[in-house]
């Protein structure tokens, strides 16, 4: 279910599965349908051409039994037989024979005798049911199995009209012609029919279209009703037979009629091949056009929703959605321009809060900075009484003159925290080299010598930044002397830094356009009560602390467009860290706040 929490999971799974769906199903519906239309044109085929072979094979048998009937009423034939005479109806025999081109000539006489055989030994193809029929007067069809094919033989009478007796012929012997359904033939009807033909009798097949090694096979399809399947070598056959004789004469000759369904298929399985690779293109095309739809419609959702979450991270509001112009969308870019507009608000409203809140605490906090100021005032009174005494020695003077001064910086620097924390953070922005500012605000904090040590480290290759150099490094030595003031209470406590350095300053890059310094302390650490007010105004918890040093820190970082914050284990030491932008962005100008300005 995680995977379908994302809007954009959501719309391209929906995109996919509706694309992939009107792609496999159509193609499914056609290659289904295809195949049974190619099966029922298989099947009509394979009957079109059973009738077809069996309609040849009647006009055949027909055309035999009229050539047989023509040639035995030849008035030459008739005067041949009527001699009773071998050697006389033979060389009439051969001539008809290759005027009609029959594989069987032969000739009985009216004793029943054979006269003439052409195209067989007289015994087997002459038959005696068949003579003895047409001496009777009647037209016989028979057929006989040989190794080459089904020979098919029609027997007509050979009769004279008599003179005395009209309508009573004279019977002079009789007449039988003969076709073989052999390969020869069944390849000619394979050319007729677009099928493979065979011809069987008996209960083998005799002859065939195809290659004789299938013949055992082959016979298996006898006496089979309808359609059916027979696999020869490689290929698949569907195959029906049709009897050839008018009463289905048992062990008649038969016409088997196949069609290979394997080359019929081979078109279906090219054709379902080329479909498959085009829907599997299709597929990769409508992948491609839902992630892409999906991309370009939460895109922009997720550009805004990424600078909410940096947004609400860093709590830096000076930060604009950028959508790119390659994701122009017309509603994101109100949502994101209503965005900006809200968060510019909020930041003024921030600003002028934060304005507020000093002027207030100044106000709250009078009788601190007044506390502050007596004690150097009573000191610089007490010192200008002394002076007003005789009799001081040069070094008294000196030592009074110098205890002056010092309260003198004392308030000067009392009144300057003052007007820092209170007047508007006023920024002038130049590149800067982030390092050297580091390496002066160290300098500036630290002793030369001694502890406690501070370790800076700079991640190598980082860009100027443009920013305030001097206010960010007063931030720094603000930040830097707490550390210090930290470390210096550990080691007066005679505890060690865990780490064997007492301060740490690290400068590096988070993200492209972002950068972070750290300054991490090892000393005695923060209480978890305290944490959350260190940035406050007058919080404090040294003795001799003014408690505006980090507040000032915070302000400026603010006016900077930046985020601090601070992290502390009591007893393990604290690290403050700041965020800045490598290049700042425009910030609305806060307004005057209401009220007095504190006077300098």
């Amino acid at each position: 279910m995680k995977l379908l929490s994302s809007l954009q999971n959501r719309i391209f799974l929906a995109s996919t599965l509706l694309a992939v769906l009107s792609i496999v199903f159509p193609i499914r519906f056609v290659t289904s349908r295809l195949e049974r239309e190619v099966e029922a044109e298989l099947e009509r085929g394979l009957g079109e051409g059973a009738a077809l072979v069996e309609q040849q094979h009647t006009a055949r048998l027909q055309t035999l039994a009229l050539i047989a009937r023509l040639v035995a009423d030849l008035p030459r034939l008739k005067a041949a037989v009527a001699e009773e005479h071998a050697p006389t109806v033979e060389p009439v025999a051969v001539d008809y024979r290759e005027r009609v081109r029959s594989d069987l000539f032969a000739v009985a006489g009216r004793s029943g005798r054979v006269l003439a055989a052409l195209g067989g030994p007289a015994g087997a193809i002459a038959d005696r049911a068949a003579v003895a029929a047409a001496l009777a007067g009647r037209e016989t069809t028979s057929f006989r199995a040989q190794p080459d094919g089904v020979l098919e033989v029609v027997t007509v009478p050979i009769t004279v009209e008599r003179p005395d007796a009209p309508g009573s012929p004279e019977m002079l012997g009789a007449l039988s012609l003969g076709f073989v359904l052999d390969d020869a033939l069944a390849a000619q009807f394979k050319r007729v029919t677009t099928g493979e033909v065979a011809f069987a009798a008996e209960g083998q097949v005799r002859a065939s279209s195809l290659p004789r090694e299938h013949d055992t096979d082959l016979a298996g399809v006898l006496g089979r009703g309808g359609i059916s399947t027979i696999q020869l070598g490689d290929n698949e056959y569907v195959a029906r037979t049709r009897s050839l004789t008018a009463g289905n004469e048992p062990g008649g000759p038969v016409a088997i009629v196949l069609r290979s369904r394997t080359e019929r298929l081979l078109f279906l399985r090219t054709f379902r091949t080329a479909l498959v690779i085009a829907a599997l293109a299709a597929v990769v095309v409508a992948i491609a056009t839902s992630y892409a739809l999906a991309r370009t419609v939460t895109r922009p959702l997720a550009a805004i929703t990424a600078t909410m979450h940096e947004i609400t991270a860093t709590g830096d509001l000076a930060r604009k959605i950028r959508l790119g112009r390659s994701w122009d969308d017309e509603d994101a870019r109100v949502l994101a321009a209503t965005f900006d507009t809200l968060t510019d608000s909020i930041a003024r409203f921030q600003k002028e809060a934060a304005l507020r809140q000093r002027l207030s605490a100044l106000g709250r906090l009078s009788t601190v900075i007044a506390h502050e100021i007596r004690n150097p005032l009573m000191v610089i009174k007490a010192s200008l009484r002394t002076l007003g005494r005789e009799k001081l020695s040069s070094e008294e003077v000196r030592e009074l003159a110098a205890d002056i001064d010092h309260e003198v910086a004392r308030l000067n620097l009392i009144v300057d925290d003052v007007l820092d924390f209170a007047r508007p953070v006023r920024l002038e922005y130049a590149p800067a080299d982030l390092g050297a500012l580091c390496r002066d605000a160290v300098a500036a904090t630290m002793p030369r010598s001694g502890a406690p040590g501070c370790q800076l480290t700079v991640e190598p290759g980082l860009g100027p930044l443009t920013t305030d150099a001097e206010r960010l490094r007063t931030a720094l030595v603000n930040i830097i002397a707490n550390a210090r003031d930290a470390a210096l209470a550990r080691s007066a406590g005679g505890g060690l830094p865990p780490a064997g350095t007492d301060i740490e300053v690290r400068v590096s890059a988070a993200q492209p356009g972002r950068v972070v310094l750290d300054v991490e302390d090892h000393g005695v650490g923060i209480d978890p009560a305290d944490l959350p007010h260190v940035f406050d105004p007058y919080f404090t918890t040294k003795r001799t602390g003014s408690g505006l040093g980090l507040a000032i820190a915070k302000n400026i970082v603010d006016a900077m467009g930046g985020a601090i914050s601070a992290q502390s284990r009591p007893g393990e030491g604290t690290r403050i860290r700041i965020e800045l932008p490598a290049v700042p962005e425009p910030r609305p100008e806060p307004a005057p706040a209401s009220g007095p300005a504190p006077a300098a």
